[in-house]
């Protein structure tokens, strides 16, 4: 035992487990941020909670391994309500806050308000911490916690309004690293070989079965084997958007996202099934656009590394218990060939090849303003072979899930969870996770204006992304709810999701920033040039068509 602060036992315990940033909003554990500047960690202090949460949710799915946000005990809840992305997202946040001190609370104590009930809702593991000697056990819990299983938010909260009472203190402290538990996953159980057995004989017997690829698959790193399962059982595969990036775009098995943010191929191919087989998916409401797809009753096998998620959603046929990448790599070894599937793959690419005939006018439209679709597709052809493309929520998704081709295999995606302004800070977390990867976030005029002041965080840490914003001035993914609230456009209406214009590009010049204006389809390469190229952050205000609307999810008659 050393005797030591609770400061630089957490500093020292941070380091450890391999982390190089922490995102904070003031005034929290000041003299453990201290002792982390002294180990190398970058210290990145943020203009709220939220963004500071959602820095550390990206950060974390880009390093697959801890991430960590902290806020004082007033800015606690708001951090808690920034947490609400990474539960969502299965992604391995810590959270520390501070907390008033326990002789002062139910007393009306300034800032005192009880953290217990918000971060139970958001997080794996929530522990109260009194004193120093406590800290070890509350701290390495934390990241057992937030990597174990399916991986998710952990949060430690600690005596004192900045967690003075833990951190300012010495006791006979420990620095003890258990480096299983500095990534996800951090063991790779593997199914066992008579259900991978079972699983191969039920997907060699179906005559139109479908893979569903899930968020599992990317946190696993498991694109090889499930490429190479694909193309020995001759299946194809359908990717939800936490799997975009495992399955290439334009494999001839590849069908593209299903369910509510989707291609219509996709989930045309799903309502054809005779098996799906869901990879670490959690056949949540959004891959199944509400449950529907594919239909109740299709047989399913489910994998998935927590068992409680097997047949939740779709009462599995089979269940396999295991971390995607061995599992996947000893159903590899176990397969025998199938027999033909060439009906059933000519009428999954006749689908594929309808949906892109059908869009192709929007996707080569030269019109003016751009429209999304031809948006996404300069971005498809322009982006770097190894980017990190960062999506925001709402249309964002919706755009970049069914319009954006990622064409090389080193090129990452990473989408929004739910709370529209994620796009913003999180792409400045995945950049701090790979600093030498560029890295470009895509949102639209609604989600920048959440978080626009952290392009100033960008500029004072030197994190160096390139956002492009969707302008529309609007929020035009409201636009027929209130309508047909209003029966038409009315003044009254508008006002609820039309914005006056507005130029990001000089704001963005204005805190720093590179700031890039473009209207045409042409424009948009030469501006990524620059902007990837720039020494300081990079904004491209791209304007759009205000009418370029997302189709609603294709559905069965």
């Amino acid at each position: 035992m050393t005797k030591m602060t609770g400061a630089r036992f957490l500093a020292e315990t941070v380091h450890g487990y391999g982390l190089t940033h922490v995102f904070f909003m003031p005034y929290i554990v000041p003299r453990a941020l201290m002792e982390m500047e002294r180990l190398g960690i970058r210290r990145i202090q943020t203009h709220g909670e939220k963004a500071a949460a959602y820095m550390a949710d990206a950060y974390a799915r880009v390093r697959r391994g801890p991430g960590l946000c902290m806020a004082q005990s007033v800015g606690a809840l708001n951090l808690a309500a920034g947490l609400q992305d990474a539960a969502l997202a299965c992604s391995p946040v810590i959270a520390i806050t501070g907390r008033e001190l326990l002789r002062n609370q139910q007393r009306h104590a300034y800032q005192e308000m009880d953290h217990s009930g918000p971060f139970s809702a958001v997080t794996k593991y929530s522990g109260y911490v009194s004193g120093p000697a406590y800290l070890p056990q509350h701290l390495r819990q934390a990241f057992r916690a937030a990597v174990s299983g399916t991986p998710g938010p952990a949060h430690l909260d600690l005596e004192g309004i900045a967690g003075q009472a833990v951190v300012d203190v010495e006791a006979d402290l420990e620095v003890c690293i258990e480096s299983t538990f500095s990534r996800t996953p951090p063991f790779r159980p593997q199914a066992g070989d008579g259900e991978i057995g079972a699983a191969l004989a039920l997907l060699a017997q179906a005559k139109r079965p479908v893979i569903v690829a899930g968020g599992g698959v990317t946190a696993s790193g498991a694109r090889a084997e499930l490429v190479a399962l694909a193309e020995k059982l001759s299946i194809p595969v359908a990717t939800a958007l936490n799997a975009k990036a495992m399955f290439p775009a334009d494999h001839p098995l590849a069908v593209g996202v299903p369910g509510s943010y989707s291609r219509a191929c996709a989930n045309q191919t799903l309502c054809e099934a005779d098996l799906v087989f869901f990879i670490g998916s959690h056949t949540g409401g959004q891959v199944t656009n509400n449950f529907t797809l594919p239909p109740q009753g299709t047989p399913v096998i489910q994998l998935d590394i927590n068992p409680a998620e097997l047949g939740r959603n779709y009462p599995a046929a089979l269940g396999l218990q295991g971390d995607v990448q061995a599992t996947l790599g000893r159903m590899l070894a176990l397969a025998d060939a199938v027999p033909s599937r060439d009906g059933w793959i000519g009428r999954v690419q006749a689908l594929v090849a309808e949906w892109k005939a059908g869009v192709a006018e929007q996707v080569n439209a030269e019109s003016l303003p751009m429209r999304p679709e031809r948006l996404c597709r300069e971005l498809s052809d322009h982006l770097p072979t190894d980017a990190i493309f960062v999506s925001d929520t709402g249309h964002s998704g919706i755009w970049t899930g069914t319009m954006l081709d990622l064409q090389h295999p080193e090129q990452s995606y990473i989408r929004c969870a739910g709370s529209l302004g994620w796009g913003l800070p999180a792409a400045m977390g995945a950049k701090c996770a790979a600093p030498e990867r560029p890295v470009l976030c895509f949102t639209g005029d609604g989600g920048i204006w959440y978080h626009l002041s952290e392009l100033e965080t960008a500029v004072r840490c030197g994190i160096h992304t390139v956002t492009v914003v969707n302008n529309n001035h609007s929020l035009n993914q409201e636009k027929r709810g209130v309508e047909n609230i209003y029966g038409g456009q009315t003044p009254g209406s508008d006002e609820l999701w039309l914005f006056p214009e507005s130029d990001f590009a000089a704001i963005a010049e204005s805190m720093g920033c590179l700031g890039l204006t473009v209207e045409r389809p042409s424009e948009l390469a030469p501006a990524l040039e620059r902007a990837f190229a720039a020494k300081r952050p990079a904004l491209i205000d791209v304007k759009t068509d205000v009418e370029g609307i997302a189709p609603r999810a294709w559905t069965p008659d």
